[in-house]
């Protein structure tokens, strides 16, 4: 379990893409900071329940971001008249945007919900 929590706080590394965005015109790379939050994890004591809710936030990102991938790929190839690969790239693109939206969200909601219903004991 040990490991897992430090893989989950190792996520927080990709905030450093962020700073691509500060020191070139590459404006898109801030939303990298948002990764930061995930450093959190390394002082969080871990336990079945984080475990359970990482691991529904994970699959459920997963199934979203490949439903997507396909969804806006099919979109770009037929109705827009890309080329294979750029309709492609634009898929993966929109499908991991996605991933890590719903992975963002869903862990946020397990985590206040664990929190409300401490307090509420």
């Amino acid at each position: 379990m040990k490991s897992r929590r430090y893989l989950y706080g190792l996520m927080g590394l990709l905030s450093l893409l962020g700073f691509i965005g500060i020191f070139t015109e590459e404006r898109g790379f801030l939303a990298f900071f948002a990764f930061v939050v995930d450093f959190e994890y390394f002082f969080i004591k871990s336990d079945e329940m984080l475990e359970e809710y990482m691991n529904k936030s994970a699959s459920r990102a997963f199934y979203c971001g490949m439903i997507m991938t396909a969804i806006i790929t099919t979109i770009y190839f037929l109705f827009q008249n890309r080329a294979g690969h750029d309709a492609l790239s634009i898929g993966f693109a929109s499908g991991w945007a996605v991933s890590v939206i719903v992975y963002a969200l869903s862990t946020a909601f397990y985590g206040f919900k664990e929190k409300w219903e401490l307090s509420n004991d």
